[in-house]
């Protein structure tokens, strides 16, 4: 099928986003460029190749109905895919279509499950602890929740957000606190410094 101008300008600029995307999503994702005007050899480029393909290649299934089928969805995210040698993957496919309508290409995104859930089981076995060991410790000092909680608590009646404090409602904060009790904790401004994302010398200096 012979293309028209706009739909190899199209196929182009697909080749440059896929070569983009090939290079952030490296090694994990692969990346493929299909023509679908030309089915019987659709794939135009495929970067981080963890299926075995190559340029060439026919369309997939999804591709041959694209490719019959302007109706088809334009997007299908995140199903569920195999590789030839049995891994599992997530796959995205996003059609393009020229300006009458029809399918020119689609941009298919392969994602390598299996070093993810490799990953996953380690990561579940290094954060592993023993909830039944007698042994209770905390490396953080005591009444840290209850400092927390009370700048929660402060943050809520000005319809705010810690963080987002002005100078003198920090200052009111640290009267309240100091009140309370509370601002006699052990490293108690470094637990509101650290609460509020300002410095040491900041809460001092308000505490005043």
């Amino acid at each position: 099928m012979k293309k028209t101008v706009e739909q190899q300008n199209l196929l182009e600029q697909m080749r440059q986003i896929a070569d983009g995307l090939g290079q952030t999503l490296a090694p994990f994702c692969e990346v493929v460029l299909h023509d679908l005007t030309d089915p019987e050899h659709a794939i135009l480029a495929i970067h981080n190749n963890l299926s075995g393909r190559a340029v060439g290649a026919p369309a997939t299934e999804l591709g041959l109905a694209r490719a019959a089928d302007p109706d088809v969805a334009q997007v299908i995210a995140n199903y569920p895919n195999t590789f030839a040698d049995g891994r599992r993957a997530k796959s995205t496919s996003i059609g393009i279509k020229d300006s009458t309508g029809q399918y020119v290409a689609a941009l298919c995104m392969n994602v390598d499950l299996t070093v993810f859930r490799s990953l996953n089981t380690l990561l579940t076995q290094f954060s592993a602890v023993d909830n039944d060991s007698a042994v209770r410790e905390t490396l953080e000092p005591a009444g840290a929740d209850a400092i927390r909680a009370r700048i929660d608590q402060f943050a809520a009646r000005l319809a705010t957000t810690p963080r987002a404090f002005k100078a003198e409602e920090r200052k009111a904060l640290m009267r309240e606190l100091k009140e309370s009790g509370l601002g006699d904790v052990r490293r108690a401004m470094d637990i509101v410094a650290n609460y509020l994302n300002v410095s040491r010398a900041t809460v001092y200096n308000d505490a005043r």
